[in-house]
Formats: C-alpha cells, sequence, structure tokens
C-alpha cells in the first residue's frame, strides 16, 4: 500500500495551540500534549478569575463605604448596613462603586448625601 500523507488539520491545530501558548515557559510551549494541558488550566484559571475580580472590587467598594460611614472611633456616624437602607428607601439611585468613589474624593460630599437621607 502506499503512504497517504494527513495533510495539513493535525498541523494547522497544533500550530494554532502553539500559537496561544506562546508565552508559555519549556515544554509548555513546545509540546503539544502539555501545552494543551496549559491552555485549558490557563482558560479555566481566566475564567474563575473573572468573577473573583468582580467579588473583589465589591468588597472594597463596601470596605471605602463602611470606613468613611463609621467615621473614627471618636465621633461614630453609623453602621454601613443603615447607610445603603437609608439610601434605598430614600431612592438614591448610586451604586456602590460610584459612593465609593465619592467617598474615597470628596468625604465632605459623602457626608452631605449621608446626611440628606438619615432620619
Amino acid at each position: 500500500m502506499t503512504r497517504i500523507k494527513r495533510g495539513y488539520t493535525a498541523r494547522r491545530r497544533r500550530k494554532r495551540i502553539r500559537a496561544f501558548a506562546s508565552t508559555f515557559i519549556g515544554a509548555h510551549s513546545i509540546l503539544t500534549r502539555i501545552t494543551t494541558q496549559r491552555r485549558v488550566r490557563a482558560l479555566v484559571s481566566s475564567h474563575r478569575d473573572r468573577n473573583r475580580r468582580k467579588r473583589d472590587l465589591h468588597r472594597l467598594w463596601i470596605t471605602r463605604i463602611n470606613a468613611v460611614t463609621c467615621g473614627d472611633r471618636d465621633r461614630v456616624f453609623y453602621s454601613y448596613s443603615r447607610c445603603i437602607h437609608n439610601l434605598y428607601r430614600g431612592q438614591l439611585l448610586l451604586n456602590r462603586k460610584i459612593l465609593a468613589q465619592i467617598a474615597l474624593l470628596n468625604n465632605n460630599f459623602f457626608e452631605m448625601i449621608i446626611n440628606k437621607y438619615k432620619n
């Protein structure tokens, strides 16, 4: 029987995988099987960490708002949860990201907002 060449399909697939793994180090960028495993792992990690980044930023915003609403230990305004509750009840349409930026950049304006919606 004559030898049948496989064509370029497999080579094209491997080339695409190696292009993805071009920044990997050592055998992780050369050997096809290891490169495929590292590629799957990288995609899983990136998907997981996109959700984790959202979670971490949300925690950061809450921490910043809480730091400003509670104030120093000498002068305590009130808790974060009561602050957010009053803002929702007053129908203030600012999310936690914007509130955290206001609290960080312009503390006096944030206190004006809080005092307006305070009971």
